[in-house]
């Protein structure tokens, strides 16, 4: 996965990959449901760097079930990615400033240099393995639970309200 930085433009891959080993890594949580009684449970790596944005999960093999990789921005852009060097089929979820599911680009295609985007500006982006939101009936709508994504809500509800 490549994500492109708020100019629009695709960064290209670092020439050595940072073992995945070395990313920040935390729990991650969706509530889905009409009541947000069902809850999914993830083990997500932190892209917290540009050039760990950069790298997403290039050259992963396989991707467990429970796991995946959270993308975070300061503030909601249209973030332009593919699937070059990307080996394994992802669900990409958009999530929105108020924390919920935007949109999900499912099953997308591996090593494809297809132009992978949202509708509208997401705050952050939720990569799992592909099929993975089917499979346990996530759909837009629904509420990710991260400290990042709380973190970033406040900062811009403070900085909107106190002007």
């Amino acid at each position: 996965m490549l994500l492109a930085v708020a100019t629009g433009k695709p960064l290209h891959a670092q020439a050595t990959a940072e073992e995945l080993t070395r990313f920040p890594a935390s729990e991650l949580t969706i509530k889905s449901g009409p009541d947000g009684g069902a809850s999914h449970k993830f083990r997500v790596w932190l892209a917290d760097t540009d050039r760990r944005k950069q790298q997403g999960l290039m050259f992963v093999r396989d991707l467990p079930a429970d796991r995946g990789m959270l993308f975070v921005n300061e503030q909601p852009y249209i973030a332009s990615m593919w699937m070059k060097n990307t080996y394994v089929s992802l669900d990409m979820l958009f999530i929105g400033t108020d924390g919920r599911v935007q949109e999900i680009r499912a099953r997308t295609t591996p090593h494809s240099l297809e132009i992978i985007a949202p509708r509208q500006p997401a705050l952050a982006v939720l990569e799992l393995r592909g099929g993975e939101a089917e499979r346990r009936g996530i759909v837009p709508g629904d509420l990710v639970i991260h400290p990042t994504l709380g973190r970033n809500t406040n900062r811009r509800q403070k900085t909107t309200t106190s002007r």
